[in-house]
């Protein structure tokens, strides 16, 4: 009894002595992660000039606030764990969404996008030459390993990865809920009686598709995303999501395995400690990636007030063993877009951001019922296809075993049908029988053109 008194007692000491001071530390980490995040996103805001792509920067922007808030309440108040967690799920799959939304919306809208995947996909079987890959271009395969030549599908695929995605991750987290109320969840406990492994390995595959998704979709138009720098946005983004799933597994995983002491409340203090120093680099780092500074200016076209700014450097000329100090004046002019009502740029953001995703989610909940539409009809249509209604109104299936055929002349012939298989093949005989009869009673009744079977 001392002894499992002691081992109760090491973690719950160590919890106690470490989480004050973890939550100060991580407060500070909040506080930066906050106040950078909401600075940011403001100015997206404040100089909202490309609705189509600034609404989903800021849906990516907000991934910080929500990661870093739920954080430090977890922590704060282990009680709140699971709640916090579920907002981060749902959070972090509607962020995944909205960072492959923008990359569409820098490539001009979905229709530009379909148009660029076609001429890829031309270009690139015309350049091979190969007519049998012209065929198959809409082969599965040709997703992992020539995802060119797919064409407009290639954008049908990416969405339907993501919004699958979404819906998954969301539906698992109020899953989660429901089994912790039942008391078979078990957070962070890979048993087998218990919901947490299941779960995590539907996300685990789910995440996975999703972002191999936006990879394959990135490499085929990453030329035309050059002006943005994608690279670091993608890198930016995709360490959030991906690093902070597999952080908590690999944590649950050091617990099972005895490394970290077997506690629930340090396991889940741990995670959200991270997380909670992994967001204010993230803000950081979003501040140069995501920055606003492109959507502050315009075309002339569209504003005639233009700013016009004189840089003045110094420089050395040098010649022969003389030097002179010189002044090299440089200007440039821009056009300073005024600024946007913040109210709606918000409205903007929900009423139309939330009009695409409500059809994208409906759209993708179709082409996945579709082929289990097309499966059940044509599991019914193989158990219908031979069918007669008999005289109680009742449908039996019958089989044909012989084929009666008579001429004029009133002889009778009976084909016996039976099948054999032969390897792939199928061999039907048929043994034919002769009879002759008087059809002198018949009263010429049959026509000799009819033929009774």
């Amino acid at each position: 009894m001392a002894t499992e008194a002691g081992d109760v007692s090491v973690p719950e000491s160590v919890y106690t002595d470490v989480h004050y001071p973890a939550i100060a530390i991580g407060g500070c980490f909040v506080l930066i992660a906050l106040v950078l995040s909401t600075f940011l996103i403001l100015q997206h805001l404040r100089h909202y000039t490309r609705p189509a792509e600034q609404k989903w920067i800021v849906g990516v922007l907000f991934m910080v606030p929500v990661y870093a808030t739920e954080s430090i309440i977890s922590l704060w108040k282990p009680k709140l764990s699971l709640a916090c967690d579920i907002l981060r799920n749902c959070y972090e799959a509607f962020a995944l969404y909205s960072f492959g939304s923008y990359l569409i919306a820098c490539l001009g809208g979905e229709r530009a996008v379909v148009e660029l995947l076609e001429d890829e996909s031309r270009k690139l079987l015309l350049d091979r030459g190969d007519e049998g890959l012209e065929k198959q271009h809409h082969s599965f395969w040709n997703f992992f390993c020539w995802p060119c030549v797919l064409g407009k599908d290639l954008l049908t695929i990416e969405k339907f990865g993501l919004v699958q995605y979404m819906i998954l991750k969301t539906v698992c987290a109020f899953l989660a809920l429901i089994l912790e109320l039942l008391g078979v969840y078990g957070d962070g406990e890979f048993k087998w009686n218990y919901g947490y492994p299941y779960i995590a390995v539907v996300l685990n595959f789910s995440q996975m598709w999703a972002l191999y998704c936006l990879v394959q979709f990135y490499n085929v138009t990453h030329e035309r995303l050059k002006p943005i720098k994608p690279l670091a946005k993608f890198i930016s983004f995709k360490a959030i999501v991906f690093a902070t799933w597999w952080q908590g597994v690999g944590i649950a995983l050091l617990c099972t395995f005895g490394v970290l002491p077997k506690k629930g409340k340090l396991q889940t203090g741990l995670q959200d400690f991270l997380i909670c120093i992994e967001m204010a680099i993230a803000a950081v780092a979003h501040v140069f990636v995501f920055s606003v500074k492109p959507y502050r200016y315009v075309p002339i076209s569209e504003y005639q007030k233009v700013v016009t700014e004189t840089t003045t450097e110094a420089v050395m000329l040098r010649k022969g063993n003389n030097e002179k100090r010189a002044l090299l004046e440089r200007t440039e002019s821009k056009v300073e877009v005024p600024g946007t009502s913040v109210t709606e740029s918000v409205q903007d953001i929900i009423v139309e951001g939330g009009q695409t995703v409500v059809k994208d989610v409906v759209l993708t909940i179709n082409q996945a019922i579709e082929p289990v539409e097309k499966g059940v009809t044509k599991i019914q249509e193989t158990f219908h296809h031979k069918t007669v209604e008999t005289e109680d109104g009742d449908e039996e299936e019958v089989e044909a075993t012989e084929l009666v055929r008579q001429d004029s002349k009133g002889s009778e012939t009976v084909v016996n049908i039976e099948e054999s298989s032969k390897g792939s093949e199928t061999v039907v005989s048929i043994e034919e029988s002769v009879t002759e009869k008087d059809t002198s009673k018949n009263d010429g009744s049959r026509s000799p053109g009819q033929h009774g079977t």
